[in-house]
């Protein structure tokens, strides 16, 4: 084993303490330990890596999420090994770099790897002493960590830099200068950091190998000559919320290498120039964000080439552009594109389409939607919410066998809701609200069962809730609100299992690739304000069934619901009382069942309600005491008007003892406190024992009974003398002396 020069346990399944007995191959080269990539999986731990020293013919050390959090003097173990060339430490629960060190003994480093840490001092200076070494550093990588201060001036002096990356930390200050003096740098990568002042032409005089550029999620402002002609040709250019405005950057048009361009947020507001489409349609282009800027221009006949681009919320107007058949991502969102959908559905494509993602929300399309759905077989996610379009859903959509999220909201769609869409058996999203739509909510739609967010609210639905619903057991969202549904309640939405279960998180609505995450949104009324999910959107836990034409009673099963957020039932004729067990729903935030006719008490379990922040029971027929509890009379008295019968705080009506009586717990028989009923049925037992017990044996024993009745005498005719006595004393004092 002393000969063994290469030792790979990266993916070793096995966990626990790195036995110290690794320090006697002394002929090892090359080293890579790692731990599990979850909480699930073994993790690897060192107390003391004085055994790696003994490595003295180590080139290469590798560990990733090895924990070393026990080991203070990691980096004076790792200093001393001479013929060590890369140290990668990824996520290994490091807290200190030594950054008062002067000198460490690195004396054949080309890579220092430290990402992922948990370093929160300043970047240390003796990596300044790694640019007199006559091994160079050719990469370093303190990325992920907590850094402070400044980017130091002399990483500019470790001219053989081919690599730096310090993106994810907590970086300030200006960018210096020098780092434009490293002329081998190839990647640079400073973004998420909050990094300020002015970038000029002064930090890339020398870069003329850059290829790689982050400066993301700063507050950078990148300000050029507009005839500037970089020295470098860039590969991806990572520029997000890097100030690059008002103009667009036209030195752009220099970089025929670039595969990604991400210039969103950056603060251009100008016309995007007609040399700029050309050049975007090159094949080797991957990747174009322009988004959340305020680029304007028409793009009428434009070609589109590119796998991933995103023009949302911009100012770009016209018909829409064409697409190529490689364009598998497109985002056009929030702009002021117009004119008839059919022609950009219809259009003839040189070959198959690609296409996954399509999001033409928020412009003023119009027309109807045609029936060309064959020809977008691949789409995944479709949104043409908040546009103009009219007429019916077509049958043909329900060829988009593939498709997860479908959005038609805030149209004027009329019609049936078409039951091809059952072959979408794929679909986890169905927003259909704000239309014109028609008939019965669908039966077939509990077939769905991979459904998680269901809404039709504000259309023109008649007919009851079929039970079919239950069958969703995923779904987390049910919004039908503002329709003309009747009949009552389904007993059945116990069945909803997600809403059931608290702090559970649902990733249905995310698409994971290469570049990032697609977020889906949707649009709820919650607290009787419209706000639009997406990041968030998996924790929702939501049912508005409000503003229709509901009867009945609130089924005692909806108490089930352990982890609902929000509940409206309001505006319809609902009557009986709220549900006793209510106040198990501890998660509810909000909850709105006002205008109704409901009656009763409003139980006292709801004061365990402790998350509760809106309430709306007015307009009912409640009676008796609000009960007390500092949440419930934390809601103003608007929260219970126009329920006569109700009194106490808030509101200013005073109780009476009836109604104070009225308002005591009310057992609940299948409460956790099980003890309670049989705390009754041992009092019951108690006294039939105790009476049988007693009169039993006067009934059986004649001496015993003729004593019991003797004693009974005597104390009556003791009552009777004791109470003359008093009524003789009473007048006597009574009695007015005369004068």
């Amino acid at each position: 084993m002393q000969s063994l020069t290469y030792l790979d346990l990266h993916h070793a399944s096995f966990g626990g303490l790195i036995p110290p007995q690794l320090g006697n191959l002394s002929n090892l080269q090359h080293l890579s330990l790692g731990g599990g990539d979850s909480l699930y999986e073994p993790q690897l731990y060192v107390e003391n890596l004085g055994w790696i020293s003994h490595l003295s013919s180590l080139e290469y050390l590798f560990m990733y999420k090895v924990d070393l959090q026990r080991e203070v003097h990691w980096l004076e173990s790792t200093s001393m090994l001479s013929s060590l060339s890369e140290l990668y430490l990824f996520a290994c629960e490091l807290n200190n770099m030594s950054p008062s060190l002067g000198y460490v003994n690195f004396t054949s480093l080309t890579v220092l790897a430290l990402p992922g840490n948990n370093f929160n001092h300043e970047i240390p200076n003796w990596l300044f002493n790694l640019s007199t070494s006559h091994i160079p550093l050719n990469g370093l990588d303190l990325s992920n960590n907590q850094l402070t201060g400044q980017i130091p001036e002399y990483l500019g002096n470790l001219s053989s830099l081919t690599s730096l990356s310090l993106n994810r930390n907590r970086l300030n200050g200006p960018l210096p200068s020098s780092l434009g003096l490293l002329s081998n740098l190839e990647d640079l990568v400073i973004g998420n950091n909050s990094l300020e002042g002015t970038i000029s032409e002064v930090h890339f005089n020398k870069l003329s190998k850059l290829k790689y550029l982050d400066m993301s999620s700063t507050s950078l402002i990148f300000k050029v000559k507009s005839n500037w002609v970089p020295p470098f040709q860039l590969e991806r250019m990572w520029m997000s919320s890097c100030q690059m405005g008002p103009n667009f950057p036209t030195w752009l048009e220099t970089q025929t290498s670039l595969q990604y361009l991400d210039i969103s947020k950056s603060g251009i507001v100008d016309i995007a120039p007609k040399w700029f489409w050309k050049w975007a349609s090159h094949i080797d282009r991957q990747l174009i964000d322009l988004s959340d800027n305020q680029i304007s221009g028409n793009l009428s006949g434009v070609l589109l080439n590119n796998p991933y681009i995103d023009l949302s919320s911009n100012c770009f107007m016209g018909e829409l552009p064409r697409l190529s058949p490689q364009v598998s991502r497109l985002n056009m969102a929030n702009n002021s594109f117009s004119g008839p959908i059919s022609p950009f559905l219809c259009q003839k494509l040189n070959g198959k389409s690609n296409l996954e993602i399509l999001d033409m929300s928020t412009n003023n399309l119009s027309g109807e939607l045609s029936h060309c759905w064959a020809y977008w077989q691949s789409l995944t996610r479709l949104n043409l919410g908040n546009n103009n379009l009219s007429g019916k859903i077509p049958d043909s959509m329900g060829s988009l066998f593939e498709l997860k999220a479908l959005h038609l909201h805030n149209n004027s769609l009329s019609g049936d809701i078409p039951p091809s869409l059952r072959n979408c058996t794929s679909l986890g999203l169905l927003d259909l609200g704000g239309n014109k739509l028609s008939g019965n909510l669908p039966s077939w739609m509990g077939e769905r069962t991979t459904l998680r967010a269901l809404s039709l609210r504000s259309n023109k639905l008649i007919g009851n809730i079929p039970p079919q619903i239950c069958q969703l057991s995923s779904l987390i969202i049910l919004d039908v609100a503002n329709n003309s549904l009747s009949g009552t309640i389904p007993k059945c939405f116990n069945n909803f299992s997600l809403m059931a279960t608290i702090g559970t998180e649902d990733y249905a609505f995310f698409v994971l690739d290469y570049f990032d995450l697609y977020v889906e949104n949707l649009m709820l009324v919650i607290k009787g304000r419209e706000s639009v999910y997406n990041s968030i959107l998996k924790f929702v836990r939501s049912i508005d069934l409000s503003s229709n034409g509901l009867s009945g009673s609130i089924p005692t099963e909806i108490s089930s619901l352990y982890g609902l957020e929000f509940l409206n039932l309001s505006c319809n004729n609902l009557m009986g009382s709220i549900p006793v067990k209510m106040g198990r729903m501890k998660a509810l935030e909000s909850l709105d069942l006002s205008r109704n006719h409901l009656s009763g008490e409003i139980p006292q379990s709801m004061k365990n309600l402790s998350f509760l922040s809106h309430l709306n029971l007015s307009y009912n027929n409640f009676s008796g005491r609000i009960p007390s509890s500092t949440q419930l009379q934390s809601f103003d008295a608007i929260s219970y008007i126009g329920n006569a019968e109700l009194c106490g705080a808030p509101l200013t009506k005073n109780c009476t003892e009836d109604e104070d009586f009225q308002g005591v717990d009310v057992i609940d028989e299948n409460e956790d406190g099980s003890e309670i009923p049989w705390f009754y049925i041992g009092m019951g037992l108690g006294f039939i024992v105790g009476f049988w017990g007693v009169c039993g044996a006067l009934l059986f024993k004649k001496a015993w009974r003729h004593a019991y009745f003797q004693f009974l005498y005597r104390v009556k005719d003791w009552v009777y003398v004791a109470i003359a006595i008093r009524l003789n004393r009473l007048q006597n004092n009574l009695r007015v002396p005369r004068m």
